[in-house]
């Protein structure tokens, strides 16, 4: 299979390579058994779909029959989701320009909405104890997903636009923690404490890589590591939590028992898994086994060889995420290559946070990983990001030197 995923990838590069209008269109040209970057992050996530619709289809038929839906109720819904997700990031990919979406006045609006919204949830009605979500009808969108991507598009533009003080002084983290203050204050009432890790460790990482100095990352990661420990320890379910992961069966009957039930799922999958749809974690056994904890099922039914397909695929659009940047930074485009360095790092951080989470490594958090858990606002503004990154690998070689200042 994975054969066949490489000549599918080959297939692709080969045939972006025959519509280019010069070797400049195309990294690493000078190579060609080496995919394109555009064309190893268009079948990675095409493959992710397609493994996504399987084990959602496999892993949510008990639940939907338990709650009086049909059979491929979820399967339905996350197709769904995935042909919005395409329509809606075909917009941005289409009609967007690059130079407005990095102009101040476009940062402020999008931040300005984004709060908005984030205001808004907190007046909607809680599922599962939280109030992250907008019913607009055709979907209960998550706001901090939308914040993920603007925080991405406005701290890549904020270190390029105010480069001296981020390299020199506290200015720069000054003024950038007003706003991220603000954010923080907005997801710790929902709560989501998980998006907002997520959000702070990727503007930590933009800017490291802007060349801020080291010493502001040691006062800032102690004060950022204080708070975290209040967080946990001042609120009840955190706590229980971080303590059931420390030992993930010494309640297995209560606060351990998804922790406990995913591990069990993994050992019973061993290398090749017990077969597709053939899960006994599924059954009720693991609560809404379809959303995060999807993995613990893939392992299940497809044992380690599915869990590592699914990771080595997200690793390929993490590498071309990358490579994308990196180009766009060898031509001076500093917000282009920024941009893709934030959501490289976005889907890094939420593969690693999911994965981990699944196999015990890490205290159980709602965070999904990309293009596979279900989830319509989590798929949608991970179209978006793959569309951006697919127009800054188009646009980026056609800039010419003198207007890499807007980009």
């Amino acid at each position: 299979m994975f054969f066949l995923v490489y000549l599918t990838i080959m297939a692709l590069s080969f045939f972006s390579r025959s519509t280019a209008k010069s070797q400049t269109d195309n990294d690493f040209a000078m190579y060609p058994f080496l995919p394109s970057a555009r064309a190893t992050l268009l079948c990675s996530v095409g493959c992710m779909m397609v493994m996504s619709l399987l084990m959602v289809a496999s892993a949510s038929i008990p639940f939907a029959l338990s709650r009086g839906m049909t059979e491929l109720y979820f399967f339905e819904r996350q197709l769904w989701y995935m042909i919005f997700g395409l329509l809606v990031a075909a917009i941005p990919y289409r009609f967007v320009s690059l130079k407005t979406l990095y102009k101040t006045e476009t940062q402020f609006v999008l931040l300005g909405v984004t709060g908005l919204l984030l205001i808004l949830t907190l007046f909607g009605t809680p599922i599962n104890g939280s109030k992250r979500w907008l019913n607009l009808g055709i979907i209960n969108f998550q706001v901090a997903e939308l914040a993920k991507l603007v925080v991405i598009v406005f701290v890549a533009d904020f270190v390029v636009r105010r480069s001296f003080e981020v390299r020199n002084g506290w200015d720069g983290f000054l003024r950038i923690s007003l706003v991220m203050g603000l954010l923080t204050m907005l997801l710790l009432f929902q709560p989501d404490f998980g998006s907002l890790v997520v959000i702070v460790g990727t503007v930590f990482a933009i800017f490291y890589i802007a060349g801020a100095p080291y010493k502001q990352f040691m006062a800032l990661g102690a004060v950022v590591g204080c708070l975290a420990v209040l967080a946990v320890t001042l609120v009840q379910y955190r706590l229980t939590r971080v303590l059931s992961f420390v030992d993930p069966f010494d309640d297995i009957q209560d606060t351990d028992y998804q922790l406990a039930r995913s591990l069990i799922a993994f050992g019973r999958g061993q290398f090749t898994g017990v077969g597709y749809g053939e899960s006994v974690q599924k059954l009720s056994h693991l609560p809404e086994a379809h959303t995060d904890f999807l993995l613990a099922i893939t392992g299940e039914e497809l044992g380690f060889v599915g869990v590592a397909m699914i990771l080595i695929l997200e690793a390929l659009i993490i590498g071309s995420a990358m490579r994308i940047s990196y180009n766009a930074l060898k031509r001076r485009q500093m917000r282009m290559s920024y941009t893709a360095f934030g959501i490289a790092i976005i889907f890094i951080a939420q593969t690693i946070i999911n994965a981990a989470m699944n196999m015990g490594a890490m205290p159980t958090k709602g965070l999904t990983m990309p293009f596979f858990s279900y989830g319509g606002s989590s798929i949608v503004i991970s179209m978006i990001m793959v569309a951006l990154l697919l127009k800054i690998n188009k646009e980026s070689p056609h800039i010419e030197t003198s207007q890499c200042r807007y980009y």
